[in-house]
């Protein structure tokens, strides 16, 4: 799978407890913040620390897959192409750090469209699962938009905020169980150096699922 670029922020990792899995939205950690759509590899800059981030999570067994809504398809704003070439240079600044990103999945669909894979829907995830072999139920699901806590919680998987990208409004506008429950973070790095090393369990680190 490849990922997408809607807005900078738009990159969501996943996580898998069975695979020791992350999902995110490449805004949560991997993109540069800006408010434009990222619409060539040139324009797709890593924030700092990102790559390090992924390459810690997975030397520690974490398989990391992205999970993004990137309209910009469907708008115009870059083609198959100029995608396919930004995935290419995610995958490669991560196996550069240390890490592998296993898979990206995203949804190339207006808002309006009414699809079932466009975020806070679980399209994505489920897809995730059915073509990686896994269950990602209780796994953790980084993000920093609303809709990335929201889908966490219907496909029960444990939401995180990072602050980046769209991380602060984030934070300001959560209410209820979702405030309560959700640990917020001031980006990947900081997710990958305290909450997964403070909350990792067996259960986290099964074998990873094809």
């Amino acid at each position: 799978q490849i990922l997408n670029t809607e807005k900078s922020q738009d990159y969501k990792l996943l996580s898998s407890s069975e695979v020791g899995s992350l999902i995110s939205a490449l805004g949560c950690g991997f993109n540069h913040e800006s408010d434009d759509y990222v619409k060539n590899e040139d324009e797709w800059i890593p924030i700092t620390g990102s790559m390090d981030a992924i390459a810690k999570l997975h030397q520690k067994d974490y398989q990391i897959i992205v999970a993004t809504n990137q309209s910009g398809l469907a708008r115009g704003y870059f083609d198959e192409i100029a995608l396919a070439a930004i995935h290419q240079k995610l995958n490669s600044m991560a196996e550069e750090a240390g890490g592998l990103v296993s898979a990206i999945f995203y949804c190339p669909h207006l808002p309006d469209a009414n699809c079932q894979c466009r975020k806070p829907k679980t399209g994505l995830l489920k897809q995730a699962e059915n073509e990686l072999g896994i269950r990602l139920a209780n796994s953790y699901l980084i993000g920093d938009s609303l809709k990335d806590l929201q889908a966490a919680v219907a496909f029960q998987m444990k939401p995180v905020l990072v602050r980046t990208g769209k991380g602060r409004d984030t934070e300001s506008s959560l209410k209820g169980r979702l405030k309560i429950e959700t640990p917020v973070f001031d980006n990947l790095e900081a997710v990958s150096y305290t909450h997964l090393r403070a909350h990792e369990t067996p259960e986290h680190r099964v074998c990873r699922g094809g």
